[in-house]
């Protein structure tokens, strides 16, 4: 007979950590959190800090990340015409995450 209480393996990954490490570990959201970190950016600025992504990736993930409440974007009329990307609240309290996560990451991972 069950007792209604769903039993959970110990072993098992936390559904909430696995969707949050599916998400920020796709290629560049994670970057472009980061480079959100120190202020808004335009597109091209975005583009340029994160390297070689394209422009279609760029405008897909920052679509994705305003998707999810992490991003907001601004048109500013021109001349000429720009958009800037600014880290939401929900993205700001993200921030001390990803700080603790770099710090465990220059002392525990051997980067090339």
């Amino acid at each position: 007979m069950s007792s209604g209480v769903e039993h959970h393996d110990p072993r098992a990954c936390d559904g909430a950590l696995a969707k949050a490490f599916t998400f920020l570990g796709k290629r560049w959201n994670g970057v472009i959190l980061a480079t959100l970190m120190s202020g808004p950016a335009t597109f091209s600025g975005l583009r340029r800090s994160v390297g070689s992504i394209s422009d279609s990736v760029l405008s897909d993930r920052l679509v994705e990340l305003a998707g999810a409440g992490l991003v907001t974007r601004e048109v500013c009329e021109g001349p000429p015409v720009s958009v800037t990307y600014q880290l939401t609240e929900a993205g700001q309290s993200l921030m001390p995450v990803l700080d603790e996560l770099a710090d465990w990451a220059r002392t525990h991972l051997t980067l090339q």
